[in-house]
């Protein structure tokens, strides 16, 4: 379900987001809408997507999903609707990627803390996904490639 997990250091990675704090029911109704307006807004501006769609979460809540979705730039976004400067933080995270079709991103979230747990880390509030391939590049969900990120408070040195 997902690759072995690894711990990293990311880069602060300046993108332009849209901030959204929804129920968990809701969240398929405001993602893809979302997506595309900030898509729209940096190739209006000539400055992206340069990388992957994300999303990132604050704290993780079942209930309440309260995140940002975005994409990396190449230069500062002029806030434009909905659409405003972000940045995804420098941080040591573990980091794996799972394969399959996003209903089942929560199992994959599941078994990816139990390996953070198993393995004695201390995870930060706050997490992320990038989405590597989805539908745009497949039809077929099992092709579907999304990165998951964990930010640790504990002192860990990436390898």
């Amino acid at each position: 379900m997902i690759d072995t997990p690894q711990i990293t250091q990311t880069q602060a990675q300046p993108a332009a987001v849209i901030r959204l704090t929804v129920p968990r029911s809701e969240i398929s109704k405001v993602m893809g809408p979302g997506i595309e307006e900030v898509i729209e807004a940096v190739i209006a501006q000539g400055i992206g997507p340069a990388g992957p769609v994300f999303s990132h979460h604050f704290r993780v809540d079942p209930e309440v999903f309260d995140f940002e979705v975005g994409v990396p730039v190449t230069a500062p976004v002029s806030p434009t609707g909905r659409v405003q400067a972000g940045t995804l933080p420098a941080a040591t995270v573990a980091r794996t990627v799972y394969q399959g079709p996003y209903e089942k991103l929560g199992e994959a979230w599941g078994a990816f803390m139990a390996w953070v747990r198993a393995e004695g880390h201390s995870p930060a509030a706050n997490a992320w996904e990038r989405y590597l391939a989805g539908p745009e590049t497949s039809d077929d969900p099992a092709d579907w490639r999304t990165e998951l990120n964990r930010p640790l408070t504990d002192a860990v040195s990436p390898h």
